[in-house]
């Protein structure tokens, strides 16, 4: 058997990708371990476990820390192997950072990048170094020889009997971060994939390399219920968070999981849908309500036409936006958004705007993030192509809400910087408007950031439990979750 350990650096809730590679490794006979960098020393941890493989998966931003989190511990392993005459450990990187930007496999230390999907490609490997056979073809994989030539394998077909894998393992997640043991609300996924061409978003770059691919594919009803089944009758659950790019996207899958869904399991869901869907068949309004859905997710992004439309190529109405939002209130259901702040050629008024249609669209409760250009999406080629990028990819941050690498004058960033902090309160209250068109101008300093971040966070911390998934929590729970959410990064 090969041994293999991921590394994370944190985890904040249930990494899907993690969770599927390993059953299907421990499947097939493999050992898998975790070791999250933030609650022990990964470098003892992999002295401990002695691994075949390290494993990491990352988004754009976290390339760096991760580069030298493995140099840490290539760095305590690799004199160790070599005096037992042991091959050194392999390192793989996967996720969407490596699946855009593959040339990562440059860097010291990183022996292969998965690009694509992961669960064929790692077990393939598994079964490779177990056996002693050669690594060389393996599909996915981009490969670096002993003199650093590299060997660019192509992908395999995706996935499409998604309920023909192991169901997730959650243990390994659960044992290492027991917060999310604890917890009553758990990420589950019943599809993947996305039919859309949203420039800001990585899914018409994957399908760049799967030409031909069908655009998604989708658990059966029976084996997402299992799941929960299985999950609810080990740890707490009592309402689900289903992480789907688009929960409402097959109408015949919606229509078996509405009549299967409070039967069978009953249990207070979240999902993601698209304003345009919903108000062309209100049909799916009433099978959310019928399923169980408490509160969904829509995409606004932006309220200025022009950008939303031809930037975003989210071509749908700001009526469409605000029907929809008021067809999900009326039924009864929380509706979340997502925006997107300091989007190239924008304005602070229209980022302005778009927090009035949030508003007006009766939102629950707006995220708003500012733009990051991330590699290999045709909106982050646009802006790198028209100069409107300060630096490179490479100065992408981890996180999607704390500054802009947009070039604009200094002080609209410092506005847009300031308006994603305080974006969510002026959906709830319109009136405060004139207000925060004056906050944002305050400077950038540690009293103003810091007061702003706080704001924010406790704002959000309290309409997540209040709104967007509203359960019922003991002192000790409440306690627990706070901590946890405080913690995060997010």
């Amino acid at each position: 058997m090969s041994r293999i350990l991921f590394v994370a650096q944190d985890i904040t809730y249930e990494p899907q990708g993690i969770m599927s590679m390993s059953a299907l490794l421990k499947q097939a006979g493999h050992t898998v371990a975790l070791v999250v960098a933030d609650r022990e020393d990964p470098v003892a941890a992999a002295l401990e476990f002695r691994p075949d493989i390290l494993g990491y998966s990352m988004m754009t931003g976290m390339q760096r820390g991760y580069v030298a989190l493995n140099d840490r511990i290539r760095a305590a392993l690799d004199p160790i192997y070599a005096q037992e005459g042991r091959r050194a450990a392999f390192t793989a990187f996967g996720g969407p950072h490596p699946t855009f930007f593959p040339d990562i496999i440059l860097e010291d230390g990183v022996d292969g990048v998965c690009v694509g999907e992961g669960e064929g490609a790692i077990l393939d490997l598994a079964d490779a170094w177990r056996d002693g056979a050669p690594i060389a073809g393996i599909a996915n994989w981009w490969f670096k020889g002993p003199g650093g030539e590299v060997e660019r394998n192509p992908v395999r077909p995706l996935i499409r009997e998604l309920s023909e894998l192991p169901l997730p393992d959650r243990a390994l997640i659960y044992d290492a971060v027991p917060e999310l043991a604890k917890s009553r609300i758990k990420h589950f996924m019943t599809a993947r994939g996305c039919p859309y061409d949203c420039t800001y978003c990585f899914n018409h770059a994957f399908y760049e390399r799967y030409k031909g691919e069908r655009r998604g594919y989708r658990r059966t009803v029976d084996d997402v219920i299992a799941e929960v089944d299985a999950v609810r009758s080990r740890w707490p659950l009592e309402q689900v968070v289903f992480v789907d790019d688009l929960f409402i996207i097959h109408d015949r899958w919606l229509e078996e999981f509405a009549d299967a869904w409070p039967a069978r399991v009953g249990l207070p869901f979240f999902c993601n849908v698209r304003a345009d869907l919903l108000v062309r068949d209100p049909r799916r309004v009433a099978l959310l309500k019928r399923a169980g859905c408490t509160t969904a997710s829509m995409g606004i992004e932006a309220a200025n036409d022009h950008i939303r439309h031809t930037l975003l190529k989210r071509r749908m109405t700001r009526e469409e936006i605000v029907e929809a939002g008021r067809m999900m209130r009326e039924a009864g259901i929380h509706i979340t958004a997502t925006n997107i702040l300091g989007l190239p050629t924008s304005t602070v008024e229209d980022d302005l705007d778009t927090m009035r249609l949030n508003a007006e669209a009766r939102i629950s409760y707006a995220h708003a993030f500012l733009f990051q250009p991330y590699p290999g999406t045709e909106l982050g080629r646009f802006t790198k192509e028209n100069g409107l990028m300060a630096g490179s990819f490479e100065d992408i941050g981890e996180l999607a809400w704390d500054s802009s690498i947009l070039a604009f004058p200094e002080d609209d960033k410092r506005q847009r910087e300031h308006l994603q902090r305080l974006f969510a309160l002026g959906v709830e209250w319109p009136w405060l408007e004139p207000a925060i068109r004056k906050a944002i101008r305050m400077p950038h300093n540690g009293a103003v950031d810091r007061g702003l971040w706080w704001l924010e966070k406790l704002y959000r911390g309290t309409m997540i439990y209040r709104r967007v998934h509203p359960i019922q929590l003991s002192f000790a729970d409440f306690v627990s979750t706070a901590t946890h959410f405080m913690k995060a990064r997010s």
